[in-house]
C-alpha cells in the first residue's frame, strides 16, 4: 500500500475492502460499484481469486483501486485454514486497516475473512446464514425480481447510486444531464496500459473471436456444428477467426476448428484455447475487430471493452446479465427482433436442457448461423 495515499491531502479517507465474485462475467459488473466507491473517496483492496483477479488489474481508470490480491480459494468447500490464515495478515496491517468490507458473494464462506479480521463496518446481502458475519445487510431479491447484476451490485454503495443508475438506464444518452460523474456512463468498462496480443499474425482490429463456451453448462452453448458453419461464412470476409476458452473448452474448440476447415478450406482460423490465460484472453479480445460468444465471461469482457459484439442466449436471460454495451446485439429465441416467439421454457437457467426430441435445446439450435453473421455485420455498423 502506498502510505501517501492515506495522508492528510489524499483523496481517500476510507480504506475498503471488496470480496469479489467468483465468475468472470459477474466480476466485470462491479466496476460500476467500484468506481462509485472511489468517486466517493474510498481506496480499495480487492481480494480476488486467481482465475477472476485479471479482471480487477484491467480497471486502471479506476484513481482509488489500489491493490488486487490474489486469494488461496478454491469453488466449493469452506477452507477455514485459508481463510484464518487470511485473516491473521490483514489483522497484522500487511494492506492496511480497513474500516469497510463489501462482501459481493452470497456465500456464507465469502463473508468469513472480513469477520475473522475484524473489519468494523462488513456490508453485503442477506443470504445463507450471514447475519452475525454481516452488520450491514441489504435484503436480498430473488433472481427475478433484482434486474441487472450491475444494479445489484450498485446497490451496496447505497441507494442513490442504485437509482440513478436505473433512471440512466430509463433515460437516452443525449437527456442525460445531471448526476454524479461516475454515472455519466453506468455501464462497466475495463481498460489496459498495452495491448500484447501473443502471435505476430493477429492484426489489432483485423479479427474476429468467437468464444463457444460457457462455464455454466451446456445449455448455454450454441451447437458446436452452428459455431463451424458460422466461421464458414466469416471466412468470405477474409479476416483470421481466433477461438478462445479455457482449457475445458479446448475440445469443443479443436472440434469446431476442424469442421470448420472442412466447410471452408481456406478459413484462417487459430484455435488459442487453453493456452491463453484470462490476462491474455484480456488483451486479445481488447484489440480485436468484433466477437461472437455465449453469455459468458469473455461476452461480459468484450462489452466492457466495447467492441461490435454478438451474445447468443439460450437458458439464461438477457434482461438479467445482458452485455451492456451499445455494439452489442442480443439473439435470444424467446423475443427476436421485439417478437416473442412461443419459447415458454425459456429462460430455464438450467445446466442440461430437461427436454427431449425437437424441443431439446431448440433454444440455441433455432437460432442459425446467418442469423448470427447478419447480427455481427449489424453491430458492427451501431
Amino acid at each position: 500500500m502506498d502510505s501517501r495515499l492515506r495522508g492528510n491531502d489524499s483523496p481517500f479517507m476510507t480504506h475498503s475492502l471488496v470480496i469479489a465474485p467468483q465468475w468472470i462475467g459477474d466480476a466485470v459488473m462491479t466496476e460500476p460499484l467500484l468506481r462509485a466507491l472511489s468517486a466517493r473517496g474510498e481506496q480499495i483492496t480487492v481480494f480476488a481469486v486467481p482465475w477472476v483477479a485479471p479482471v480487477y488489474r484491467a480497471m486502471n481508470h479506476i484513481a482509488g483501486l489500489q491493490a488486487t490480491v490474489d486469494v488461496p480459494f478454491q469453488h466449493g468447500g469452506l477452507q477455514w485454514q485459508a481463510r484464518r490464515a487470511l485473516a491473521t495478515r490483514m489483522q497484522s496491517g500487511e494492506w492496511g486497516k480497513f474500516d469497510r468490507a463489501y462482501v459481493l458473494p452470497n456465500s456464507l464462506k465469502s463473508a468469513l475473512v472480513p469477520w475473522l479480521a475484524g473489519v468494523p463496518q462488513r456490508m453485503g446481502y442477506a443470504g445463507e446464514m450471514r447475519f452475525g458475519l454481516l452488520n450491514q445487510r441489504l435484503a436480498n431479491p430473488s433472481r427475478h425480481e433484482r434486474g441487472s447484476m450491475v444494479e445489484h451490485y450498485l446497490r451496496l454503495a447505497g441507494d442513490d447510486a442504485a437509482n440513478n443508475w436505473v433512471l440512466t438506464q430509463a433515460q437516452s444518452e443525449a437527456t442525460v444531464k445531471s448526476g454524479p460523474n461516475w454515472l455519466a456512463d453506468r455501464k462497466p468498462k475495463l481498460s489496459i496500459h498495452q495491448t500484447a496480443i501473443g502471435p505476430a499474425e493477429l492484426v489489432p482490429q483485423n479479427y474476429t473471436v468467437i468464444a463457444p463456451g460457457a462455464e455454466f453448462g451446456k445449455a448455454k452453448r450454441w451447437p458446436i456444428e452452428h459455431f463451424a458453419s458460422l466461421i464458414a461464412e466469416l471466412a468470405q470476409s477474409n479476416l483470421p477467426v481466433v477461438l478462445l476458452g479455457s482449457t475445458k473448452d479446448a475440445y469443443i474448440c479443436q472440434v469446431i476448428r476442424n469442421k470448420a476447415l472442412r466447410k471452408a478450406p481456406a478459413a484462417n482460423v487459430q484455435d488459442l484455447s487453453g493456452k491463453t490465460n484470462l490476462a491474455d484472453a484480456i488483451h486479445i479480445i481488447a484489440a480485436a475487430k468484433c466477437m461472437v460468444s455465449n453469455d459468458s465471461g469473455l461476452m461480459h469482457v468484450a462489452a466492457a471493452f466495447g467492441i461490435p459484439q454478438v451474445a447468443i442466449f439460450g437458458s439464461s436471460d438477457p434482461r438479467h446479465t445482458p452485455p451492456l454495451n451499445d455494439q452489442a446485439k442480443v439473439l435470444w429465441l424467446r423475443e427476436m427482433d421485439g417478437a416473442f416467439k412461443g419459447l415458454a421454457c425459456s429462460p430455464c437457467f438450467k445446466r442440461e436442457c430437461p427436454l427431449e426430441g425437437a424441443a431439446n435445446m431448440r433454444c440455441l439450435n433455432a437460432i442459425t448461423p446467418s442469423e448470427v453473421a447478419g447480427a455481427l455485420a449489424e453491430a458492427a455498423l451501431r
